[in-house]
Formats: C-alpha cells, structure tokens, sequence
C-alpha cells in the first residue's frame, strides 16, 4: 500500500542561459521534508523539452487534479535564447509581447516520471470560432474549483481556473499596431487543458498598466473560510511585487473585491533595492507547519530568493539565506507538495525521467 502521508516538495523550472538552450523543462527535488534545499534531478539535465512553437518553454508551472490525481505542467511558449528555431534570439521583448505565441505548452503525468507528449493550448481561443487580440501568453498557472460548473453538469463541477498575462488589442487590430495596449492578466477555464474543454473567460487583473506574473494560493483558516492569495508582478511606473487576498469563492469574477496586504516584496534580494527588480513569484504552503513561502525571481539572470511567512495577512519577511540552497540561475517555476510515495518515487527514478 502506498504511503499517502504528505512529504517533500517538486520543484519545476527553467534556467537563465544566455549562450546555451535552457529554456526547458527542469524539476528538482526538495532534500527532504523541509522546501529550502534543492536537489536537482537528471543530474541537472531537463527533463522535457518542447517541439512545439518556439522551441522554447519559460515560466513553468505544477498543477494537479484532486480528483483524478494526474498532473499537469504548463508553461510559456517562448524561446529566447539559444541557436536554431524559436524565437528571435537577439532579445526583442517588443516583438515577443506584440506578436507572440499564444499558446500554452502543455504536458500531463499520473505518476510525475512518464510524461505524455508535449500539446498546446491556445488561449486566446473564443467559443465562437473567433480569437482574442492577444499578443503574447505569458506565465500561466491554475488553480482547481470543485464547483466551478453547476449541479447536474454533464463533466462535473470540477475545473481549472486557469490565468495568464497577455497584451489585449482591440478585436479589429489584427496588426497589434495600438501603442497603447498594456498588459493584463487574463483567465479561462478548462478541466484538461486540451483546446476540447477551454473557455475563453475575461479580465483577471486590470491595472491601467503592465501586470503580469500572477501566482495564486488559497488557504483555510480554522472557521472554514477559504481566503484565496494573489501575488503579481505590477510592471507600471512603480513596479515592483505586490500581495493582495480575497475571500470571495468565485475570485475569478470582477466582482470579487480584493484587499492589498503587501506591496515592494522582495526588493532588498536586489543588489540596490529595487522593488521592480524581482518577478515571477511563486507562492506555496508547507504540508507539515505554518509556514508560507513566497519564492521571488531577481532578475535578469540571479534566480530564486525566498521570502518566509506564518500568516501571509501581515506579509512576507526575508528568509535566512544561510538555510537556503538552490543551483544558481533558477528561475520562475513553482512548487508541488507530494506523498511519500511520490517523493520515494521521484528519488529512485533520478535520471529516468521524462
């Protein structure tokens, strides 16, 4: 009988490679039961490498289905660094976020060892037929609604709110010529990640200028309110992290109101203090304390620094840098929390994954 009792971490990543193709799929496992050393796996190879697209995949991120328990790896299609095709290697964000790929690269396991083909998902895909004026897809993630479709649902109530960043054109501006445009986070729904099952939902976040990179967590407090936590990446004229809670069930919807908890996160991780110069959070909870941790990207090229919490309502505090250890130029994933089982399989599996 397999052990279901919570136990370690999987980490999933890309690295930072101007000279090299590393803009792939990296996972890496927590050295033990405690997510502040990471041991990478496949001998610090990727483990998955996309065809699709670009070529190139950035932003990964780990989601499971509690119901079926298979996982899912989303991410960026984006390549761009590194020789041979993908995206224009000399670096033009311009043309990346006007007219990039908007499609997810997408990936799916039921034991986190074999991993299914690589497919993609394009969502700036309406119902109708019709697309949205996307210029990018960037930094997906997903979390699991147990009642997102109603009673009596022919596919059950269960599905993924999935979110994104995407500079949104107006529908006639097939050229993406509006200077104007900036970016927003945006959401849809699936319950498989497969073009069948997406929908097309709307505006997620909305700050009148660039924001993107939201990483989402919901916790239960003791009276049984689930609190839903958002941390994004305000790319404005005062950019920097911010943390921002709701506890309103359907958070998706623009109605939800949301209260600003936390804003400048992460900025002393930066050689000069500057709140702008840290991205792609990722937030995740321990299984076996109360603790919460909010892992920030410095970039360009640093990678990972960690930020540590009991309660995310009174923000997040700089983790020891001593109790932390993660290979250089780690950037922008997120993390899984695992069984037993799982970890003991991931571990004897090392160097066979993929």
């Amino acid at each position: 009988m397999q052990d279901e009792r919570p136990y370690g971490y999987l980490l999933i990543h890309f690295i930072e490679d101007p000279d090299n193709y590393a803009e792939r799929i990296y996972l890496d496992l927590s050295d033990g039961d405690k997510p502040n050393s990471w041991k990478p796996l496949n001998g610090g190879e990727p483990v998955l490498t996309s065809r699709l697209g670009t070529s190139g995949v950035r932003d990964p991120y780990l989601v499971r289905n509690p119901q079926t328990g298979r996982v899912y790896i989303i991410a960026t299609d984006l390549r761009v660094f590194g020789n041979g095709g993908g995206s224009d290697c000399n670096t033009d964000w311009n043309s990346f976020s006007h007219h990039g790929s908007t499609n997810l690269i997408v990936w799916q396991s039921d034991d986190m060892v074999h991993w299914g083909q690589a497919s993609s998902l394009d969502v700036s895909a309406r119902g109708d037929g019709s697309h949205a004026q996307l210029g990018m897809a960037w930094a997906p993630e997903a979390t699991w609604v147990p009642d997102y479709y109603p009673q009596g649902h022919g596919g059950g109530r269960g599905a993924f709110v999935l979110y994104w960043s995407s500079k949104v054109f107006a529908n006639v501006d097939c050229l993406h010529e509006d200077p104007n445009v900036y970016d927003r986070v945006l959401w849809g729904v699936t319950t498989d990640f497969t073009q069948d099952t997406f929908v097309f939902g709307g505006i997620f976040i909305d700050r009148g200028h660039d924001t993107i990179d939201t990483t989402m967590l919901q916790l239960t407090s003791p009276t049984g309110v689930k609190r839903t936590y958002r941390a994004t990446k305000d790319n404005g004229p005062h950019a920097n992290i911010w943390l921002d809670a709701t506890d309103d069930p359907r958070w998706w919807l623009p109605q939800a109101q949301w209260t600003l908890l936390q804003e400048n996160i992460g900025a002393d991780w930066t050689e000069n203090g500057d709140p702008g110069g840290v991205e792609g959070p990722a937030l995740f909870a321990s299984h076996s304390d109360s603790a919460v941790y909010l892992y920030v990207d410095v970039i360009p090229s640093i990678g990972y620094r960690p930020m540590i919490s009991s309660d995310p309502d009174r923000g997040f505090s700089y983790m020891d840098i001593d109790d932390f250890h993660m290979r250089a130029h780690t950037k922008h994933g997120g993390v899984l929390s695992l069984t037993r089982a799982e970890y003991e399989r991931l571990q004897a599996a090392d160097g066979y994954i993929g």
